[in-house]
């Protein structure tokens, strides 16, 4: 089947928060907003078929979750992934983000220690802060253009009486596929010293080619019993605001002090249609995620290009996953500031600024690629446009 990833869809008036926002976000609306991490493709046409049979059904009352939806899941992890898993380990949960903070007040108390390893999606330090734990960094290494986790100083963090990492697996915003060596060695640091691993690998459908995704908790059973894996759909299928995610746990306990945490907040209903969502996604979704895939790639390697012929001063770093470049503007020698007002006033670019992904953020931006290759070109070109201001 095809898809036609270069279309323009409109999405003024949708209540995006991408377009919608864009005034309140950047003080004006004639931006090209790359920001947000959600697709301007259109959601495939076998999701929306789901969504749009189940509500001509004009009763939206209390419903359950059928075995199909444990199974889409459990075949979707061995087909994409060569991970198995069992139905009785799945818990619904609505958003990664949330199963994140869940995750913290189930198996940390207020006081205690949470590694990231920063630069990292800015909510992982909310969950942190929000909830009364004390946030310690495991910053990333970042050589020759490359990232690579700091395994010495976790072993000090670790050391230090951390009781749970957060990890982000594939890693936002820099694009790292973690190898299964890396994770192997990262899970063993936590083991020896009773760290908790809460692994999100929302992005994990996202592997560009000649990468590979391992989830962490499919390494080995040892390593599962540690881990606390967070799903989703979401970014895969570009059906966030249907709010339907899954975490996966094998170990029983762990897995109970979780389900305790959904019950006692009342959590654990989900969305009628964000249920149908991810059956359909995950019963019909290969062909599409490869063909998706496919164009973003291309996206990538035209902004690679373009930046390495005519922007050379901007370095995006190479991505094993996720739609997500990350943009090393360092040499314009702009502070944080500086740097973040010249993509909006002289760029017309809305992206997210370096520093809210925390230490090691400093001279970069985010930017969104998941958009028809039109709107990236005119981003690459309003770009090197504005840097025709900017003194050498």
């Amino acid at each position: 089947m095809s898809y036609n990833f270069d279309e323009i869809i409109p999405r003024n008036g949708t209540r995006s928060i991408k377009f919608g926002l864009r005034k309140e976000r950047f003080g004006r609306t004639d931006l090209l907003p790359m920001w947000v991490a959600d697709m301007d493709f259109r959601t495939p046409g076998f999701i929306t078929d789901a969504v749009k049979k189940r509500a001509t059904h004009e009763i939206y009352g209390y419903t359950y979750r059928p075995r199909e939806y444990y199974d889409t899941i459990v075949h979707w992890m061995k087909k994409q992934h060569s991970w198995n898993i069992k139905k009785e380990w799945i818990t619904f949960c609505p958003g990664v983000v949330p199963a994140l903070n869940l995750a913290i007040m189930a198996y940390t108390s207020p006081g205690d220690k949470v590694i990231v390893q920063p630069p990292v999606y800015f909510p992982f330090f909310s969950a942190v802060k929000n909830n009364n734990r004390k946030l310690v960094y495991n910053q990333l290494l970042f050589k020759n253009g490359n990232y690579s986790i700091d395994f010495k100083n976790l072993e000090k963090e670790a050391e230090a009486g951390a009781k749970l990492i957060l990890l982000s697996s594939p890693h936002n915003p820099v694009g790292r596929a973690w190898t299964k060596k890396e994770l192997e060695k990262l899970a063993g640091i936590c083991i020896n010293h009773n760290i908790l691993i809460i692994s999100d690998e929302i992005h994990s459908d996202l592997i560009l080619p000649g990468n590979k995704h391992f989830p962490t908790a499919g390494i080995s059973e040892t390593i599962a019993n540690h881990v606390v894996t967070c799903m989703a759909p979401s970014k895969s299928f570009n059906i966030a605001g249907l709010a339907t995610s899954s975490v996966i746990i094998s170990n029983p306990l762990i897995r109970e002090k979780f389900n305790k945490m959904i019950e006692r907040l009342h959590i654990g209903g989900g969305n009628i249609f964000g249920m149908e969502a991810s059956i359909a996604a995950y019963s019909n979704g290969e062909e599409w995620i490869d063909k998706m895939l496919e164009y973003v790639n291309d996206n990538m390697s035209l902004v690679y290009n373009y930046c390495s012929e005519r922007i050379p001063r901007i370095k995006p770093i190479k991505a094993e996953a996720t739609y997500l470049l990350w943009l090393d503007c360092s040499d314009l020698g702009m502070n944080d500031v500086s740097l973040y007002k010249f993509m909006i006033e002289k760029a017309g670019l809305g992206l997210n600024d370096g520093p809210s992904f925390g230490p090691g953020g400093n001279g970069f931006q985010r930017m969104n690629v998941a958009c028809p290759r039109s709107v990236v070109r005119e981003a690459l070109e309003r770009l090197e446009k504005a840097m025709k201001i900017i003194k050498p």
